[in-house]
C-alpha cells in the first residue's frame, strides 16, 4: 500500500534482499548478445545510435577523441534505465540520487584532476571570460569557480527530478482510477500522452547528461 506519493521510490523488497537494484543487470543482460549474433533490427538501431552520437560529441573534443567511449556509454547507462523503469513493477534506478551522484561525481573529480594536473593554465584562463572589465574580474572568478564546483550536483539533481516529476505525474493519474464513466476515456488519453512523453524525456536526459559530460571534458582538455 503507498502511504505518500514519494513511497513509488522506495525499495518494494526487504534490506538484506534489494532486488530492485537486480534491473540494472538485467536491463544489460542482453547488449553483449548484440555484437554476436546475426545482424538484426535491434543490432542497427544501436550502431546507429551509437554513430550518431559519435557525429554529434566529436566537435567538442577534437584534440581527445577517444573519450567520447565515456559520454556514449553513460548514454546507453541512462537511457537503458529510464525507460526500462517505466515498465510495471520495475526499479527505476537512475531516479535515486545516490545513482546519479555516483556517475556524476567521479567523472567531475577525474576530470578536475587530469586539468589542474596537465593543463592548468587553460584552467585558470576559463576563471575570466575574455573582455571581462578589471573590476568585474574578482567577482567573475569567484562565479566561475561556485558553478565549476556545483557540476555534479547540478547533474545529479537534473537526472533525477526530471525522472522523479514525470513518475509522479503517472502515479497522480493512474490513482485516479476508478474514475466516473464520462472521464475514464480521457484518463486513458492522458495516461498514455504521459507515457509517450515520459519515454522522450528518458531520451532526453541521457542525451542531456551526455552533452554535458562532452562540453565539461572539452573545458578540461583543450
Amino acid at each position: 500500500m503507498m502511504t505518500n506519493l514519494f513511497s513509488v521510490f522506495d525499495p518494494s523488497t526487504p534490506y538484506l534482499l534489494s532486488c530492485n537494484w537486480v534491473s540494472i543487470i538485467v536491463s544489460f543482460s542482453f547488449l553483449p548478445l548484440l555484437l554476436w549474433v546475426s545482424p538484426c533490427r535491434v543490432n542497427k538501431g544501436f550502431l546507429d545510435l551509437y554513430t550518431y552520437l559519435i557525429s554529434e560529441f566529436k566537435p567538442l573534443v577534437n584534440k581527445l577523441v577517444y573519450t567520447l567511449i565515456l559520454p556514449t556509454t553513460f548514454f546507453m547507462i541512462i537511457m537503458v534505465g529510464n525507460t526500462v523503469g517505466l515498465l510495471p513493477y520495475v526499479f527505476t534506478y537512475t531516479s535515486q540520487l545516490s545513482m546519479a551522484a555516483s556517475l556524476a561525481l567521479p567523472v567531475w573529480v577525474s576530470m578536475m584532476m587530469y586539468g589542474w594536473i596537465n593543463n592548468t593554465s587553460n584552467l585558470l584562463a576559463h576563471l575570466i571570460p575574455l573582455g571581462t572589465p578589471s573590476i568585474l574580474t574578482p567577482f567573475m572568478v569567484l562565479i566561475e569557480t561556485i558553478s565549476n564546483l556545483i557540476r555534479p550536483l547540478t547533474l545529479t539533481v537534473r537526472l533525477t527530478a526530471n525522472m522523479v516529476a514525470g513518475h509522479l505525474l503517472i502515479v497522480l493519474l493512474s490513482s485516479a482510477n476508478p474514475a466516473p464513466m464520462p472521464l475514464t476515456p480521457i484518463i486513458f488519453v492522458s495516461n498514455f500522452t504521459l507515457l509517450v512523453l515520459e519515454l522522450a524525456v528518458a531520451f532526453i536526459q541521457a542525451y542531456v547528461f551526455s552533452v554535458l559530460i562532452t562540453l565539461y571534458m572539452s573545458e578540461f582538455s583543450n
